[in-house]
């Protein structure tokens, strides 16, 4: 049994179910994807969460994993990156092309193009460690530390993102773009390791994609594959509680009743799982929740437009306000809305039109934000920061007259997150990437109070991020397949979940 119908949960669902496990899948909304939910509106079709793919070989090994290609089930677009508007109004096409990178840092800040490639060649070496050599997509433990740890030292992977950046570059713009990172998955590049730092060179080599209809039709794809493979996909199912007895989990209790289970496997929010899914003997205790650090949160915007942007709004794009360190530190450490702020825009319609009606563009604006240990209430206060950010788009980054073409206008915050998918503090990626909660030090892949209970997801190792969920559902495989293999062990149906 797994819970939630996640990208970690739908690619684990599916490896599993390709092993010969039988597998049920319980989800509270009623449609795949978990933050990759899709919003239409009047015609308009909004991603809800993640918005582009990078490592796009993760998604197409589980297609390869049931004998099929993924070019049946979706089709992929090259998308080449980013253009990022700084905050003093000059700008970078953020790019895979070093050429082109080369020539663009030399006009920003000539002479910082040399040291373009020793970064790369940097990010490379963690790439290298981590995705090559697998440590992402098996379980971590202190085993795989101590092997881990000279290349990290050598690394430098213990200090933060920003100072590997800051060592390459003396332009805070070009420290900005190439310590940035850490932020698409919930992490304050100020205190993220710069192991993360691998994700530029991910993005280089595997280049930045999109798939026709959005993120949510890779839910809706894998979800599919899963139930042509067998798998059991039950849609607006909230599982409620883990059922254990004897020390082993035997059910998940939901709305509609208790569904038998011989291996569970939750891809809730870490600490929800721990909180409320678990029965009550085997709770965390308040120590041990407050030990964990949440990462930020998101105040997500949706607009539908009467007119597109194309001269100013490419595919993906980031703007930026006056402060990196500052806001970034009243986000993460003090915890307060700041009053300016750095968004990152999605508008799909720059390459596939049908995602809004004739004309007209779908945008998607993400804002980070505190989490709700942050005093805001949003109830009442994401009706003048969504007007702060209109006007935001208008003056600083050239939408004209953005507010005169809004039809659609509708919002999501942190409240939404933690109420509706059950994020605790409303963080929507988990615990924070920090050096202590890392590697080793991040939530395990295999419970230790439940034996035969395991988590997926953004939650555990190795972390949040689409590609970061896909390589977590490799290593909870690995967890499970080495604790009951098949064929069935003696006294355990071990082959259904």
């Amino acid at each position: 049994m797994i819970i939630g119908a996640g990208f970690g949960g739908l690619s684990l669902g599916i490896r599993l179910q390709a092993r010969g496990y039988a597998v049920t899948l319980v989800e509270k909304q009623d449609q795949p994807g978990g933050h990759a939910a899709r919003l239409e509106v009047q015609g308009y079709r909004f991603d809800m969460g993640p918005s582009l793919i990078t490592a796009p070989e993760l998604i197409e090994e589980l297609f390869q994993l049931a004998g099929r290609s993924l070019n049946e089930y979706l089709t992929l677009v090259d998308c080449r990156y980013y253009r990022i508007y700084f905050w003093d109004g000059s700008s970078l096409d953020y790019t895979g092309d070093s050429d082109r990178m080369r020539a663009q840092l030399a006009q920003l800040s000539p002479g910082e193009e040399k040291a373009y490639d020793r970064f790369m060649a940097h990010a490379q070496a963690f790439y290298k460690a981590v995705i090559e050599d697998g440590l992402g997509a098996r379980p971590f433990g202190w085993k795989e530390l101590w092997t881990f740890l000279p290349t990290a030292l050598r690394l430098g992977a213990l200090r933060s993102a920003y100072s590997l950046a800051a060592r390459y570059f003396r332009d805070e713009r070009l420290r900005f773009t190439f310590s940035f990172h850490p932020l698409f998955i919930g992490g304050d590049p100020f205190w993220a390791p710069a192991v993360y730092q691998m994700i530029p060179y991910l993005e280089k080599v595997g280049g930045v994609w999109y798939a026709q209809g959005g993120m949510h039709a890779v839910a809706q794809a894998l979800a599919r594959l899963f139930q042509e493979l067998g798998g059991t996909l039950l849609l607006s199912t909230e599982a409620q509680q883990i059922v254990a007895r004897n020390g082993q989990a035997v059910a998940v209790r939901t709305q509609a009743g208790e569904i038998s289970a011989d291996i569970v496997v939750s891809n809730a929010d870490y600490l929800h799982t721990l909180t409320q899914l678990y029965p009550k003997p085997y709770r965390v205790g308040q120590l041990r929740e407050r030990m964990v650090q949440y990462s930020m949160s998101a105040f997500l915007l949706y607009l539908g437009l009467k007119r597109t942007y194309p001269d100013r709004l490419p595919h993906h794009t980031i703007a930026l306000g006056p402060r990196y360190r500052g806001l970034v530190k009243d986000i993460f450490r003090r915890k307060v809305l700041a009053s300016d702020f750095s968004l990152y825009l999605h508008a799909p319609t720059r390459t596939e039109p049908a995602m809004a009606p004739p004309g007209g563009e779908s945008l998607y604006v993400l804002s980070p934000v505190p989490n709700l240990q942050a005093k805001v209430n949003w109830e009442t206060e994401k009706y003048s920061y969504a007007e702060r950010i209109l006007t935001f788009l208008e003056e600083k980054v050239g939408l004209e007259e953005l507010k005169q073409q809004i039809v659609v206008q509708q919002f999501y915050t942190p409240l939404d997150f933690a109420q509706q998918r059950n994020c605790t503090y409303g963080a929507a990626w988990g615990p924070e990437p920090l050096l202590w909660q890392t590697a080793v030090l991040r939530p395990a892949n295999r419970s230790c109070r439940l034996p035969n209970v395991f988590l997926v997801g953004a939650g555990t190792h190795p972390g949040a991020g689409v590609p970061g969920v896909l390589l977590s559902a490799q290593a909870t495989e690995k967890a499970i397949t080495e604790a009951y293999p098949l064929p069935v062990r003696s006294g355990m149906a071990a082959s259904r979940l």
